[in-house]
Parts: structure tokens; C-alpha cells; sequence
């Protein structure tokens, strides 16, 4: 059987960053992408947590995400952002992502993504996001709200092949 994810890049942070273009010059040879990332904090990181792709700073994206605790669960919808946030929290130690970006290189269609996120004990989230833009998806942006993302923290694009 052959393998269907390729790995594109890797990126390990070698100091702490408020945000950072993690992959850019994405090639267009894929049908979807997966991106992975492992958090490393040795501080609280207590706000947003989100993602941009081309640079795009407007108020273009939506997202609908659900979460729970273990004890208790909420929702939370926002539209016309100016970016994708995908986790929220305040966790020290490490923190898991997995968003799958769909149809990323189509031009005539807006781009969604699928994203976990959390810390076993504490927070997982799952959020559904909208980019409303038929560009190409060739560089993704992650940032954090209030802190910064740690040194060490390591994040890993995968391109997904046609069947």
C-alpha cells in the first residue's frame, strides 16, 4: 500500500515567538495538508491560540469549536476574524494540534479545516474553520495571544497524495 501523507517540512523553534510563519512556499502537488504541532511551555499559555494563511490579516475567517474538560462542555462560534483561533487555554506543559486543511491549492472554492487541540488534563478542543478566500493556500502563520510559543516547540506539515 503506498504511503498517502508527505511530509513537506519541519519546523523546531529555536527561541520563544509571540507568532511565526511556519511553512511557506507550500506546493500545490497535494489535495489536502495536515498540520501537526507540539507545543513545549514552561509557562502558562492563557489566550488565543490561532493560525493565518497568505498573511491574510482581514476579518476573513469563521470558526465553530466545542470543548470539554472532562467535567463540562461549551461551545463557541465567531465570525469575520481576523484569524483562525484554535485553542484557548491556560496549560503549563505541553499541548497537542492536529488541523487537516482541505482542498488547500483549489482557487475556486473558500478553504476549511478540521483542528484538535488540547492537553489531556486539561482542555480538548475541535473547531471547524472557514477561510473565505479562493487563493491557494501557500504559507500558514501560528501565533498565541498574551505569551509566546516556546522554544522547542516542534511543528510538522504533511501533504496528503491523491489516491
Amino acid at each position: 500500500m503506498p504511503a498517502t501523507y508527505e511530509n513537506i517540512a519541519t519546523t523546531t523553534l529555536g527561541s520563544n515567538q509571540a507568532s511565526v510563519t511556519i511553512f511557506s512556499s507550500i506546493p500545490s502537488t497535494y489535495t489536502d495538508l495536515v498540520l501537526v504541532g507540539e507545543f513545549t511551555s514552561s509557562t502558562l499559555i492563557f489566550g488565543g491560540v490561532w493560525l493565518r494563511f497568505n498573511g491574510d490579516s482581514g476579518t476573513n475567517y469563521s470558526i465553530t469549536q466545542v470543548e470539554g474538560d472532562g467535567s463540562s462542555a461549551s461551545s463557541y462560534r465567531q465570525s469575520n476574524s481576523s484569524r483562525m483561533e484554535i485553542g484557548y487555554n491556560g496549560v503549563n506543559g505541553r499541548q497537542m494540534l492536529i488541523t487537516n486543511i482541505m482542498n488547500y491549492a483549489n482557487t475556486t472554492t473558500n478553504k476549511t479545516s478540521l483542528s484538535r487541540y488540547g492537553n489531556a488534563s486539561n482542555v480538548t478542543r475541535a473547531s471547524v474553520g472557514l477561510w473565505r478566500s479562493t487563493s491557494a493556500i501557500t504559507s500558514i502563520t501560528i501565533g498565541v495571544d498574551n505569551q509566546q510559543i516556546a522554544s522547542g516547540s516542534i511543528f510538522t506539515l504533511y501533504g496528503i497524495k491523491a489516491a
